[in-house]
């Protein structure tokens, strides 16, 4: 794996951000932000934070190692979680590799289920596989049905629910990876 300043500069310039914007995500310096990817100062784990938060990326891509690849996911060994505040059940499709940009995950719902509105960096993507949900994205509401699809960017206000007296789930596919 490169070294931990050699990841952020690789992620500084492939998103696109000068040291400047970086500087402005973060509130580190650009001094410092400089001194670190030149590997010439060392980073506090706060800091570090800060700097995947700016990236959207998990802390932990800074500690993944290449050569532990597992592409594959097999059905038993996925690992359905919760998220606080929610019933929805969640289940990672994903494999485990270093710089992994998108997160499909397995989602579902209970009936009434809602998620809470919300916006953040990345884009999503929604195909309904059983049941079916309701989708309020900027203020637009689209009810889906089983091999139904929506695609959006995640900036935008968005909350979803199961009207349905039935569970329903689909495949959810988001970008950037935060698990």
């Amino acid at each position: 794996m490169e070294e931990i300043y050699q990841e952020i500069k690789r992620l500084r310039l492939e998103q696109g951000f000068t040291l400047k914007e970086l500087s402005e995500r973060t509130n580190l310096s650009v001094s410092f932000l400089s001194q670190v990817e030149r590997g010439s100062s060392s980073l506090a784990i706060t800091s570090l934070k800060k700097i995947a938060d700016a990236f959207g990326v998990p802390i932990t891509q800074f500690f993944e190692s290449e050569q532990n690849h597992n592409y594959l996911l097999r059905t038993d060994e996925r690992k359905p979680f919760r998220l606080e505040g929610s019933s929805a059940v969640y289940a990672r499709l994903s494999g485990e590799f270093g710089g992994r940009t998108l997160e499909p995950l397995l989602v579902t719902l209970a009936p009434g289920e809602k998620q809470v509105r919300d916006s953040h960096p990345g884009e999503e993507f929604y195909y309904v596989l059983k049941g079916g949900a309701l989708f309020t994205v900027d203020g637009k509401e689209y009810f889906m049905r089983e091999g139904d699809t929506i695609h959006f960017p995640s900036n935008l206000p968005h909350s979803w629910e199961n009207p349905l007296n039935d569970e329903s789930s689909f495949l959810c596919i988001l970008t950037p990876a935060i698990f």
